[in-house]
């Protein structure tokens, strides 16, 4: 098993152990010991830095849905000068990009949000809820300045977050049976042309402002 590069700070490299380790061997089935083995670092390091195993699970979490958030929260504020279908194109090629470069992290947090455990609803509930709040905005502000169709924004938004979730919550399936690689930049560029698409197609409506759509080139 391949080490983390010392040059690495410490902190750093405990977090990239745990990482890969809650990947390919998932929360449970992952020690202090081997993450501290992987790091090359002392157990009580980790303890000192992140108190423990669960406090490297809510720094996973962390790291995963502040950026993530940011994301949508950006793309939200832009509404105000933007048309919302570009709001909503860049975020979601924002977000895939973010997964795609961290694929083993992205794949490890969509895998333990499918778990229901009191832990982790006591760290996600509050994520989560803000995810369903700036794509449900998204949404209903394209259907109010007339750039989307009228549509129920509940489920536009369950059918998007499953389009961006499938390929890093189910890799193995993607690379195993289809042969294609959610971390490489080839399948994000193809796989946003085709959500750039579903969101034409189902969602843009043929009467939007067409003086609107020139502001956003």
């Amino acid at each position: 098993m391949k080490r983390i590069e010392s040059s690495i700070p410490t902190k750093e490299a405990i977090f990239q152990a745990a990482v890969y380790l809650f990947y390919d061997h998932g929360y449970d089935g992952t020690s202090v010991r081997d993450i501290a083995k992987k790091a090359n670092a002392n157990p009580s390091t980790i303890s000192y830095y992140f108190k423990g195993k669960q406090g490297l699970l809510e720094a996973c979490f962390t790291h995963f849905f502040e950026p993530y958030l940011r994301f949508l929260e950006e793309e939200v504020e832009s509404l105000n000068y933007i048309s919302a279908d570009v709001c909503l194109k860049r975020a979601v090629y924002k977000i895939l990009k973010f997964q795609s470069e961290n694929h083993q992290l992205s794949r490890f947090i969509w895998r333990e949000v499918s778990i229901d455990s009191q832990v982790v609803r006591e760290i996600i509930s509050s994520y989560l809820m803000k995810e369903r709040y700036y794509l449900k905005r998204l949404f209903e502000h394209g259907m109010i300045e007339h750039s989307f169709k009228k549509q129920p924004a509940s489920f536009l938004v369950i059918q998007l977050k499953s389009m961006l979730t499938m390929p890093f919550l189910n890799s193995q399936h993607i690379r195993e049976v289809w042969q294609m690689f959610p971390q490489e930049h080839y399948f994000i560029d193809q796989y946003y042309q085709n959500l750039d698409q579903w969101i034409d197609l189902l969602l843009v409506s043929e009467s939007r402002d067409p003086i609107k759509k020139e502001l956003i080139v």
